[in-house]
């Protein structure tokens, strides 16, 4: 058996650049994404897009799984006897956003967009999926992931409840996103903390309605409110240390139809962020002791309903070196972004990195309209680079240690 060595990685070297294999065909890789952004699928229902990948590893010469957490697919690759094992995710989902792009290829279900380029993270792994098959030099094992419902946070943990790691076992676990406003094709690498956990907190102030002519007699839910709105301004400027990251919005407040009616339930939603687990616990406790607190001080009552959401996404020092490495050698350090920092946003992928070690990669969209807007366009441009860039680290990783 031929056992292969792990190139060495020229720190010094300015560019190498896309594969030449993936630029060749990188028409095809674009076409696959415009034909997935005109079909877009919520989560869980993307049964056509699962379908065109399913097909398209199997052309390639995978082997492939599908209906992992529900509709999620898993295409295996194995050379050699190399023990090494990698694992690499897209997330799939769209959203319900009713595009206003106007491209060509638009989304064709009306209400539905690939706002957040889930189709272009498709598209990248698709295309060094090709890569891999036809050209790529390892041995061992790589598992490709392509996941539902990132957007509502349960794909990823889905996958793992149906076994995905003990089905298709991993060393290590990478993803990516792209992001608007850093140059296209440059890449952001994070230590550590690299996006928000996220809760949503649903709030209920309960009081007792009245004539808004004798509030004397009502308990008012909105002067409770109100000062619970206020209130919770404090959470993050004084119980969270100045150094560390919390993020305490109150995104909705409804109550009350008339100017002369004191309602009796008042209703608030929000959103809670941070980095660190302990800051996450901070803001919890906090925003709880608050909203109760607050309301019975003005005699009204605070429900409240505060789910788990996604925690931060928390990348490993040793696999997110190697990558950054990985990007180094074939890019150069100027197509990396050096003092990239860590997002607010949030991802489910940190289920991924609490159940095994990995890193979560950032690509830049260039000069886009944000995440999540009507407007959000997928920058085509990115396609090659990502999928070099996943393409050189499954080559580094999976070749067999002779020490």
């Amino acid at each position: 058996m031929t056992v292969l060595q792990r190139p060495p990685l020229d720190l010094s070297a300015t560019t190498v650049g896309v594969l030449p294999q993936i630029a060749a065909r990188i028409d095809d890789a674009i076409a696959i994404r415009h034909d997935l952004h005109r079909h877009p699928e919520l989560a869980f229902e993307e049964h056509r897009t699962s379908s065109r990948v399913a097909e398209l590893l199997q052309q390639w010469g995978y082997q492939v799984t599908t209906g992992l957490g529900g509709t999620g697919v898993v295409g295996t690759l194995q050379r050699g006897q190399g023990t090494r094992r990698l694992g690499l995710r897209a997330d799939i989902d769209a959203l319900p956003i009713h595009e206003d792009s106007g491209l060509a290829y638009a989304s064709q279900r009306d209400g539905l967009m690939h706002a957040c380029g889930h189709d272009g993270h498709t598209a990248i792994l698709l295309s060094a999926a090709h890569y891999l098959a036809r050209h790529g030099r390892f041995d061992g094992t790589l598992q490709l992931v392509f996941q539902p419902a990132e957007e509502t946070g349960s794909g990823a943990t889905k996958m793992i409840d149906d076994g995905l790691f003990e089905r298709f076992p991993v060393d290590a676990i990478y993803g990516l996103h792209n992001w608007p406003g850093v140059p296209t094709g440059h890449f952001g690498f994070v230590d550590g903390p690299a996006m928000a956990s996220v809760d949503w907190a649903q709030l209920r102030v309960v009081g007792n309605g009245g004539h808004g002519a004798e509030p004397q007699h009502a308990v008012d839910p909105i002067l409770a409110a109100a000062h619970i709105v206020t209130a919770l301004q404090s959470v993050v400027s004084r119980n969270v240390d100045p150094r560390q990251m919390g993020v305490v919005t109150v995104g909705s407040i409804h109550g009350g139809k008339a100017a002369n009616v004191i309602p009796d339930v008042v209703e608030l939603t929000l959103t809670v962020r941070a980095y660190l687990p302990e800051v996450r616990d901070t803001l919890r406790r906090r925003v709880i002791d608050i909203a109760e607190q607050t309301a019975a001080a003005f005699g009204a009552r605070a429900e409240i309903s505060f789910p788990r959401g996604f925690p931060s996404v928390i990348n490993h020092p040793e696999q997110t070196a190697l990558v950054r490495d990985v990007a180094h050698a074939a890019f150069g350090r100027g197509q990396v972004v050096e003092d990239f920092a860590p997002r607010t946003a949030s991802e489910d992928f940190a289920f991924l990195l609490q159940a095994r070690p990995g890193s979560f990669v950032f690509v830049g969209n260039g000069d886009s309209a944000p995440l999540h807007s009507p407007r959000y366009v997928f920058n085509d441009a990115a396609i090659a680079p990502a999928a070099s860039l996943w393409a050189r680290l499954a080559e580094h990783y999976l070749v067999e240690s002779t020490t």
